[in-house]
């Protein structure tokens, strides 16, 4: 028998949440096998067992936190080898002991045979549709069956993109504001840690992502003197322009959507105005600006477990087509729950979509380490003033938060002014 102890999941980090078991006692496992979704501080990641054999006892509950080390499950061999995956260090038996999970590598490794399941397995019979384990997750977090779904798959199983575009069928996701703005979040899921019932209110447990958002958010608010600033933009000339984008065929291939042309914007701006792209470093010799030649632009997702910064690197030297790309990637992994550690890193400025809620603007504290957040509200036609008359208008508003320690209110209102020019006359990216 083997005891798989709780690894260090390769982010330096000492605790984490079982948020959900994928199996149960008397499962065949592979070696590789997800047997659990785990929460850190920094995201959910799935699980994979360096054993194979037959799930013994889950030794931790669902919505359990467990230091680094703790015996989480026990796998019997029944019969097949049982060595783990190239790549991957064993796992200590003895009492106390853990080891450091950096990756399992290839279910084919020398010395580790993968059994093949029978029909008869609970594992399999159970199962029903072909669908892998990160597929099969997806479908349970959006509410849908997989026995409802069309596979398209080359081996008949149900694919990522078939449940995605099932989900959006069955208008699983929800559009609280105008379809022109993408959201950027999951729909609620269930949490497995439940709220505790204390007679007239409940008490809801801090931890993982949120218990890492709080600490960085105060630090945030009482660290740097925050300053924030808003201007309402004809954005018109805006949404014509997305909606050539979508006509064309060198972006058939992607989404496209006004977050493509604020993105863009916040860049044009920041070669404007550079001091928005630093960062306040406290060094022995005295405090210093770093300001950064490079954007790694972090779009706010908002999700069931707490708030996720993706960013997407060196932002600055992509095309519009390649933009739009990322963009797409980004959200879409954001929805799946996918986004890892090392996408929530070193960031340099950030966007947050609070449109997508129905909000018209707001005063949003700058993600650590950064100078400024934008945030862009919703897009809703409005009474305008043009040329002397008043038409009807595509109208949102463009706000932010700056480190007042770093920017002075002249460069944030240049800063935002230009960022609103773009969206009222995106050829000014042309320059």
């Amino acid at each position: 028998m083997q005891t798989f102890h709780l690894p260090d999941v390769g982010e330096g980090l000492t605790e984490a949440e079982i948020v959900a078991w994928r199996v149960k006692p008397g499962d065949a496992l592979d070696v590789n096998d997800v047997v659990a979704d785990i929460e850190t501080a920094k995201s959910v990641v799935e699980l994979p067992s360096p054993y194979g054999g037959v799930v013994g006892e889950l030794l931790v509950g669902e919505g359990e936190t467990v230091d680094v080390g703790t015996a989480i499950i026990t796998i019997v061999d029944d019969g097949a080898e049982t060595a783990p995956a190239q790549g991957a260090p064993a796992p200590a038996a003895e009492e106390g002991g853990g080891s450091v999970l950096v990756g399992y590598g290839s279910g084919s490794a020398a010395g580790a045979r993968r059994r093949r399941r029978k029909p008869e397995d609970p594992a399999v019979a159970t199962v029903g549709v072909l669908a892998k384990p990160p597929v099969r997750k997806l479908a349970r977090d959006l509410g849908v069956e997989l026995s409802d779904i069309r596979p398209t798959g080359q081996a008949g199983e149900v694919t990522r993109d078939d449940v995605v575009k099932h989900a959006e069928q069955a208008s699983v996701f929800r559009n609280i504001s105008t379809p022109e703005w993408p959201e950027v979040r999951e729909e609620t899921i269930p949490v497995a840690a439940a709220p505790v019932a204390l007679g007239r209110f409940e008490s809801i447990p801090v931890k993982g992502v949120r218990k890492a958002t709080a600490t960085a958010m105060v630090g945030s608010a009482y660290t740097a003197p925050h300053v924030s600033v808003w201007t309402d933009v004809d954005a018109t000339r805006t949404m014509e322009y997305v909606k050539r984008l979508k006509a064309s065929p060198d972006f058939a291939d992607v989404k496209v959507s006004p977050l493509l042309i604020v993105a863009r914007a916040v860049m044009w701006a920041i070669r404007r105005t550079p001091m928005i792209n630093a960062t306040w470093v406290e060094e022995p010799d005295g405090a210093k600006i770093h300001v950064r030649h490079y954007v790694n632009l972090g779009i706010a997702a908002a999700t069931p477990r707490g708030l996720l910064v993706p960013n997407i690197k060196d932002a600055q030297d992509l095309s519009m087509h390649d933009l739009a790309k990322a963009l797409e990637r980004l959200t879409v992994t954001a929805r799946e729950g996918k986004t890892t550690p090392e996408d929530q890193r070193d960031g340099t400025i950030t966007i947050t979509n609070i449109g997508v809620f129905g909000m018209d603007a707001g005063t949003p504290i700058i993600n650590p380490g950064e100078a400024g957040i934008i945030a862009m509200g919703a897009i809703r036609q409005k009474p305008w003033v043009v040329d002397g008359e008043v038409r009807p208008r595509w109208v949102t508003t463009v706000s932010g938060s700056f480190d007042h320690r770093i920017i002075d209110g002249d460069k944030i209102s240049r800063f935002i002014a230009d960022i609103a020019s773009v969206l009222e006359e995106p050829a000014l990216l042309l320059d």
